[in-house]
């Protein structure tokens, strides 16, 4: 089987979705499968094209069974919409004319979003390819770009919507994280997200946790020593500093516990929040401010934190799972979440017994959870634990890429 994978971000690159789209090509070509890429050039950490990858607009590397294109992003501000969607736009003819006039005819699409314009791309390359299109979803969108507040014109909300719909009718099938999701893609078709009664079109094939490279560590990192952390309790929040994430709370946090020598809260990562945040938190002496770490350093990043936090603002855990959490119960370190009521990172948690889930908006919620994790070591530790265990139960790398193939294979032969 020959698939084109039509992605936004690729190893080296250090996006979330980038590792994610990275290691299912590498099982994919385990299992056989010859596998075209088309992405970008790297460019997530900093929102430029890294040093090293400068002076060509396009770079292709080939090796046994995959070829990896990259494209110029056209990277922008996060922080402007109108640039960034000038640059998703851009992009997307870029990947959408290399995918039309590439060699080789691929038996399946696999295009990633967001951004959802690479669905465009997808669908151009599928039919000119007269291949089925597998339209794997991270996000909703727009859905978390509304409930974050990134896009309140109504018109450009209903065109969103209008494209949203009408790629996943042009799909074969549409892959989501969690049953939400489906739950979400299937009533915007007209059918029921859940249950016998869902369209096979839509399937739920959860992100990958990998347990081998990610495993519970001693706190006392490298990391610690160099920013000057100590043995102190560390609260974690690493990731995006953007709009979705209402980290208002942890400079909140901070403030009530900045009399505390022993309590320290690090911001661990890039984004467009981030210099509102350093500017709020410049009198708080217990916030430290970090950039995003190489891959290579996931683990011990992980278990530097005692207590790591998951936020996203009310209406988004619905529309989006993030793949850190699976990350961070795999490093045995307890969450606490604030999150909506009923999504998958709340029943996670409590299956899993590996954090405290609050509500989205509940303030009070997020500190009483907070302030029971910093005092009590042991429930902490029994979180770590619980979750460690549930994480190894979780599904592989190698599993997830076999359920990708066995979809590729089903889509391929309906088509037939």
């Amino acid at each position: 089987m020959r698939v084109l994978a039509i992605c936004p971000h690729f190893e080296p690159d250090t996006a979330p979705t980038g590792v994610v789209m990275t290691r299912i090509v590498r099982e994919l070509l385990g299992l056989g499968v010859d596998v075209d890429v088309v992405t970008s050039l790297p460019w997530y950490r900093n929102h430029a094209v890294e040093p090293e990858w400068r002076g060509k607009p396009m770079q292709r590397a080939i090796e046994p069974g995959l070829t990896i294109t990259r494209l110029h992003p056209f990277p922008s501000n996060k922080g402007n919409l109108v640039a960034r969607s000038v640059s998703f736009g851009a992009f997307t003819v870029e990947a959408a004319a290399w995918a039309i006039a590439r060699g080789g005819r691929p038996d399946v699409v696999f295009a990633m979003s967001p951004p959802i314009t690479l669905g465009i791309a997808g669908y151009l390359a599928a039919k000119r390819w007269r291949a089925p299109l597998v339209f794997n979803i991270q996000d909703v969108f727009p859905d978390a770009a509304v409930a974050s507040g990134a896009i309140t014109n109504q018109r450009v909300i209903r065109t969103a919507e209008r494209l949203e719909r009408s790629l996943y009718r042009k799909s074969a099938a549409v892959t989501v994280l969690s049953e939400d999701l489906a739950e979400n893609v299937g009533n915007k078709l007209g059918r029921s997200g859940s249950g016998p009664g869902r369209s096979p079109r839509i399937e739920v094939i959860p992100n990958f946790v990998d347990t081998q490279a990610i495993q519970p560590a001693d706190r006392a990192t490298s990391y610690r020593d160099e920013f000057d952390l100590g043995d102190r309790i560390v609260v974690m929040y690493a990731g995006n500093v953007g709009h979705s994430q209402p980290l208002d709370l942890v400079l909140v946090a901070a403030r009530h516990y900045r009399d505390r020598d022993d309590v320290v809260f690090v911001i661990n990562g890039n984004g467009s929040e981030r210099g509102r945040l350093e500017a709020a938190a410049s009198d708080l002496p217990n916030v430290r401010f970090v950039d995003f770490q190489p891959a290579e350093r996931l683990s011990e990043v992980l278990a530097s934190g005692d207590i790591h936090l998951v936020l996203l603002h009310e209406g988004l855990a619905a529309a989006s799972v993030p793949s850190k959490m699976y990350s961070i119960l795999a490093a045995g370190r307890p969450i606490l979440a604030s999150v909506d009521r009923g999504t998958e990172v709340q029943r996670t948690l409590e299956t899993s017994n590996g954090g405290i889930a609050t509500d989205a908006g509940d303030t009070d919620g997020f500190h009483r959870g907070l302030a029971l994790l910093i005092e009590q070591r042991q429930r902490r530790e029994e979180m770590g634990t619980a979750a460690r265990e549930w994480v190894e139960q979780w599904h592989a790398p190698r599993q997830v890429a076999e359920q990708y193939l066995a979809l590729f294979a089903g889509v391929q032969g309906a088509q037939k």
